[in-house]
Parts: structure tokens; C-alpha cells; sequence
């Protein structure tokens, strides 16, 4: 949902708290208020609204929006209340749920350790603590039952990736060395493989990939599909492109 164009004169976060009740009061909910006023406001707006509205009338506007809308709406008003940390956290979440017989679900996660900023990552791990009552790892061990799914995903979701711009050409022909080998003998799930894919910072890893290709005369995303492990090829796969190209992941994506 994209922010509209905000109003040239905003009204202050208690009138916008006052209309919000007014629309969600009885039976006839005022939608079209409710789009109008939260889809106008950008996050930092919309968050203010959410404290003033607790404040007011000592209930959580999210959970007054759950109780009078219903259908896409409601899902899209919920999700646009939330901040950007826990909207992340949510999804994972669900994905995690799902994960147990969904492993393409997974790949939120990927998505979540290998795109965000590592200060964005640290906020959605701390808010999932809050909102779930246990860490994230905890829940990817406890709704996964494959060991190298649960190896993989618990290392990328608890790295601090630095990211900074700073390349070792050495290391990246080592560790480029270290991945070929993994994959030649089809132990993809090695203690070598989570560690080069889970610490190193992106810049890095991309060095890393490139000294791949060169030295082996192919994409290492595609050697991974030929080494034949099934659901664990793909999860690899998705860590490798949302940490090379993330729009073209985010692009297939939105193509499926």
C-alpha cells in the first residue's frame, strides 16, 4: 500500500483519532474516512495516530479496525498501521507457520536475513520476541523439522551483516574455493557453507560469487541447481540472488 499525497494542512493526531471513532462507531463503518484519513498520513504520522488513539480511548486502534472491518481491507489497513519492523515480523511469522509443509514460504525469511539492513533486521528479531513470546530462531527450530533447513535459516536470521563496501580478493577465491567444493560433493549444508553465506557482508559475498564464475565458467546459483538437492537447492538459490541482485528476485516474485 503507497503512501498518497499528503494533505497540505495536516490535522493534528487527536482530530485524526476523533474521526477514526466517529467512523468505526455502530454498525455502518465509514471506510471511505478511514482510507482517506490513514492513507494520507506517511509512518511516523501513523504512528502517532496509534499513541494518541491508546490514550484516548484506552483501546489499540489495530485492534478496533480488526473487530469492524473485514476482508482485503482489513488486511491492508492492519498491515499499513504497523511500522515497518513489525509488518516484517508478522510475515515471518505466517511464513513459519506455514513453513511445515510450505517450504517456498521460507523464503520470506531469506528475503528478510539477505535484504534488510542489519539495523532493520535487529528491530523485526526484537519485536518478534515481543509479539510471539520467543525468539525467532526459536520459532524457525520449532516449526522446521529439517536439520539443514533449520542450520541455514538460524544462521542468516541471527548475523550482523557490516555493511560496509570493503573486499578481500583473497578471501573471496578461498571461500569461492570452499563453496565449489561443497558442491561438487553435494554437502551443501555444511558448517563452511552457512558461515561464508550468513557472516560475510554483501559486498563481499558478491566478490565471492564473481571469483566463483570465473574460476569455474559458471554462475554458482546454477551449479547449485545441477548438484540435485532438491528444496534445499531453491532455499540456497534465493539467499544467492536476493544477496546479488534482490530486484530480479523481487521481480520473479512478483512474475509467480
Amino acid at each position: 500500500m503507497a503512501t498518497l499525497v499528503l494533505p497540505d494542512s495536516v490535522p493534528s493526531p487527536t482530530q485524526d483519532c476523533e474521526r477514526l471513532n466517529l467512523a468505526l462507531q455502530g454498525r455502518g463503518v465509514e471506510e471511505y474516512v478511514i482510507v482517506w484519513i490513514l492513507g494520507h498520513r506517511n509512518a511516523a504520522q501513523r504512528k502517532k495516530i496509534k499513541e494518541t488513539y491508546q490514550l484516548l480511548y484506552r483501546e489499540s486502534i489495530i485492534n478496533r479496525l480488526q473487530s469492524k472491518l473485514s476482508g482485503v481491507l482489513k488486511k491492508a489497513m492492519i498491515m499499513w498501521m504497523n511500522e515497518g519492523a513489525e509488518r516484517d515480523a508478522i510475515f515471518v511469522h505466517k511464513a513459519l507457520k506455514k513453513g511445515k509443509t510450505k517450504v517456498n514460504k521460507l523464503q520470506v525469511l531469506v528475503e528478510l536475513a539477505c535484504v534488510s539492513s542489519p539495523n532493520h533486521l535487529m528491530a523485526v528479531r526484537r519485536i518478534y520476541c515481543t509479539l510471539f513470546q520467543c525468539s525467532l530462531e526459536e520459532d524457525i527450530t520449532s516449526n522446521i523439522s529439517t536439520p539443514s533447513f533449520q542450520k541455514l535459516l538460524v544462521g542468516l536470521v541471527s548475523s550482523y551483516r557490516h555493511d560496509r563496501g570493503l573486499v578481500d580478493l583473497n578471501l573471496a577465491k578461498s571461500e569461492a574455493a570452499k563453496l565449489h567444493e561443497a558442491i561438487e560433493m553435494k554437502q551443501l549444508d555444511t558448517d563452511d557453507v552457512v558461515w561464508i553465506l550468513s557472516t560475510r557482508n554483501l559486498f563481499q559475498l558478491r566478490a565471492t560469487f564473481g571469483c566463483y564464475k570465473k574460476s569455474y565458467k559458471v554462475a554458482i546459483d546454477q551449479a547449485i541447481s545441477s548438484s540435485g538437492n532438491g528444496e534445499f537447492d531453491s532455499i540456497l538459490q534465493a539467499v544467492i540472488l536476493c544477496i546479488e541482485s534482490p530486484e530480479k528476485h523481487f521481480a520473479e516474485v512478483m512474475e509467480e
